[in-house]
Parts: structure tokens; C-alpha cells; sequence
């Protein structure tokens, strides 16, 4: 279902761009699409939530997990890192986005449930100097993972999600066509509680 939606964000972002430029010659991004950029941004925000719900839902079958992780990778840019965070230790882990999402399916509990909320902008996009646009989107994370032995573990986490946003190139009817793309990048802890 999400691919189908980024299918439909992509094209029109392209088709936007038959008829009018994406950025302005000094590679500035307009207002109009800046905000189609955020909502295309927020979404896959959105999106990557729902997965690590079906990652680390203990019903979820190995294959259809597998499935989910490799659509989720494809949010994130190359590199890209996730931080896991707990109540009784300080310091913040991180791992690549396919290691986090093995590790996540392989948690040790019989129910896990994972809700993210209040999910917004906490930086507006930046222009970089290789072009490139930069922003933060925040969100909480609410985990509790629950054992049929009695184990239990909750706790709420905020996190800071990077943002990228960069022109690209495609072919459409033998003609080239520039657009704005947008990936996730690391996403770092920076609140832990409970």
C-alpha cells in the first residue's frame, strides 16, 4: 500500500515538474513545494512507523517481516543509523537501519507493541552546500514489550529523525526531468523515560 503511495507522490512531484520548475535557478526550493516536500517527508515518517510496528509485532509472520524490512530500508539513505535507547542504562546504541530492524524482530518478548505520536517539524529544510536540503522531523516513541512469564518493559522515547531532500534525474518519455527526492537519515534518541 505505501509503495503505492510513494508511486503516486513521486509521479506527481514529476508531473509538477512538466509544468513548472521545481526550484528557481539559484536551486531554491519554492514555497508551493516545499510544502509538497514536507507532507512527502511526514508521510514516509508516518510510513516507517507502521513498519517497525509490523517488524516488531511478535504475530507477524519471518517472511512478511522480511518483506517489510526491506521496504523500510528503502526510506533511509545509504549509512543511515537508528538509536535504541533504555531506562536502565545511560548511554544510547546505534545500529545500521537493517541491523536495527533484525534486532527489533529478534526482541525477547512474547507482545511487543510500538506507537510513535506527535510526529512534526523541528527544523525547517536548510540548504546545504553540496545543494542538498536538510530538516528534523521529532516524534515519540512509546514501546512496551510484554513476556507470558511476567517480563515487562516500557518506555517512551523521543527521537530526531534527519531529513533529506535532494534534486535527482529521471526519464520520462526520452526526456530528462529533475525533481526533489526525500530520504530519512539517522534517527537519534535524545529523550528516554517512563
Amino acid at each position: 500500500m505505501a509503495t503505492y503511495r510513494y508511486t503516486y507522490c513521486t509521479l506527481l512531484l514529476l508531473c509538477l515538474s512538466l509544468t513548472a520548475p521545481l526550484w528557481a535557478q539559484t536551486g531554491e526550493i519554492s514555497k508551493e513545494r516545499k510544502q509538497a516536500i514536507d507532507s512527502l517527508a511526514l508521510e514516509k515518517v508516518r510510513d516507517l512507523s507502521k513498519y517497525i510496528s509490523i517488524i516488531g509485532n511478535k504475530k507477524t509472520a519471518f517472511s512478511e517481516a522480511n518483506r517489510v524490512m526491506d521496504r523500510a530500508e528503502e526510506l533511509f539513505a545509504p549509512g543511515s543509523e537508528m538509536g535504541v535507547s533504555a531506562l536502565n542504562r545511560k548511554e544510547v546504541n546505534y545500529y545500521k537501519v537493517r541491523k536495527y530492524f533484525e534486532r527489533l524482530m529478534a526482541l525477547n518478548y512474547d507482545r511487543v507493541t510500538i506507537q510513535w505520536y506527535d510526529i512534526h517539524y523541528i527544523s525547517d529544510l536548510e540548504r546545504q552546500p553540496d545543494g542538498r536540503y536538510v530538516g528534523v522531523v521529532t516524534v515519540y516513541q512509546r514501546f512496551e514489550g510484554t513476556s507470558d512469564d511476567g517480563l515487562k518493559y516500557k518506555d517512551t522515547t523521543k527521537k530526531d529523525i534527519t531529513i533529506y531532500v535532494e534534486r535527482k534525474k529521471t526519464q520520462i518519455a526520452g526526456r530528462t526531468v529533475e525533481f526533489w527526492d526525500v530520504m530519512l537519515g539517522d534517527i537519534r534518541v535524545t529523550e528516554t523515560s517512563a
